[in-house]
């Protein structure tokens, strides 16, 4: 997975405040959850807040990131891929993707359905 810097900076720095730090929350913990199962891609697996889009979009534009997946099955996802697509990207099917949960009694991550996303 690319590596985002400011985000393994925060990390690293055991970073407290992240909104002070100009970086978004929702966009850091789907990286960090995303590194620590090895998803080739950042993968939203929790809710995606309609404010948060246009940071995450710019975040992702300035490390070059330009595609990522959605497994989080809540309810408005519509309006969010509405406002991605706003934000410039579009879904491109689906796949799966590491769960951030393992198979009971294994060390294999469980799989699960996602959105791929790219950028328009």
């Amino acid at each position: 997975m690319k590596r985002i810097e400011t985000f393994e900076n925060a990390i690293t720095n055991q970073v407290k405040d992240l909104k002070a730090e100009g970086i978004n929350p929702t966009a850091y913990w789907a990286y960090r959850n995303s590194c620590r199962c090895g998803n080739d891609l950042i993968d939203f697996n929790e809710v995606i807040w309609d404010e948060d889009i246009p940071a995450i979009a710019e975040a992702f534009s300035q490390n070059g990131i330009t595609e990522f997946t959605i497994s989080c099955n809540f309810s408005g996802l519509i309006r969010i891929l509405v406002a991605f697509e706003k934000a410039g990207f579009k879904m491109n099917g689906t796949c799966q993707v590491n769960a951030p949960y393992k198979n009971w009694g294994s060390d294999e991550w469980s799989k699960v359905d996602a959105l791929h996303m790219i950028r328009a």
